[in-house]
């Protein structure tokens, strides 16, 4: 990759971060202990990126996939949050985190993918 693709990477990753922090940040104990803010980016993410696959440009791939979608989701903190879940005795919660945030976030993807014109 050239360092235009690896510039738009930085610069989409950063707003991508921002808007995860600006969004979890509002959904903070919104739930009670149920982790919102981490569900609602990567189903955000998931369904942002499955727009950007079927509708964005190659050229601009990058900076959405890679950069802003990449930096908005979080597999890392999901796993973290689930297993604190399930580490302070709420197993349902933890349950339903785990397969909420998979069901919803391959959804998420393939309706994205759908509308952004990538499934024929």
């Amino acid at each position: 990759m050239e360092f235009q693709g690896w510039l738009g990477v930085a610069c989409g990753g950063a707003l991508g971060a921002a808007c995860r922090l600006w969004l979890t940040e509002r959904c903070a104990g919104r739930m009670g202990i149920f982790p919102l803010g981490t569900f609602a980016v990567n189903v955000a993410g998931s369904f942002l990126l499955g727009v950007a696959a079927g509708a964005c440009p190659a050229a601009v791939q990058p900076f959405v996939i890679a950069g802003f979608c990449g930096a908005l989701t979080t597999f890392s903190t999901f796993a973290l949050e689930t297993f604190r879940l399930a580490l302070h005795r709420h197993g349902a919660l933890a349950l339903m985190n785990a397969l909420g945030s998979l069901v919803c976030c391959v959804a998420a993807a393939a309706a994205g993918l759908w509308l952004g014109g990538g499934v024929r």
